[in-house]
């Protein structure tokens, strides 16, 4: 009986990792794209604030894209299950799901390179950084779908 507690207390520690694993909701991550001088998966903080340039802040430097370069804004979501939370906490989150929030940012570079860059954005930054990236590039965010729309733009 014993042995069988210490290996769910074991296991429990084990997926705790997983159960609070993503970004906050007020942080972003770069997923991927074609900037060298970031790693996939690096967490950051992303602003619009500046009237020029959409930055990305990480712990190692920041990455900065001019409005008037953007040629394309793209903003999805998926919608995934709570898995390691309901084996740890309660198998009833297994019934709520957890949604990441993408948003792909397509520019040219100094030297008319076309880039991309996606971003796993926190729930408070979503719909102010797309709403603050529309007004400053004067583009339209093209939504992966009705429901991304809706959220997106607090529908």
């Amino acid at each position: 009986m014993k042995k069988i507690l210490s290996i769910a207390v074991l296991l429990a520690f084990m997926l705790e990792t997983l159960a609070w694993a993503g970004i906050g909701s007020d942080k972003a991550m770069y997923v991927g794209g074609t900037l060298n001088q970031i790693k996939e998966n690096t967490e950051g903080k992303v602003s619009a604030k500046a009237p020029t340039v959409f930055t990305f802040n990480y712990k190692h430097g920041t990455v900065s894209i001019p409005y008037d370069h953007v040629n394309d804004l793209e903003y999805g979501q998926k919608a995934g299950r709570r898995l390691g939370l309901a084996i740890v906490v309660n198998p009833l989150l297994f019934l709520s799901k957890k949604r990441r929030h993408f948003l792909t940012l397509g520019y040219q570079d100094d030297d008319g390179t076309q880039q991309a860059a996606v971003f796993e954005l926190g729930k408070d930054v979503v719909r102010v950084t797309l709403a603050t990236l529309e007004a400053r590039t004067g583009r339209k965010i093209e939504y992966e779908d009705e429901e991304a729309r809706n959220s997106g733009r607090g529908n």
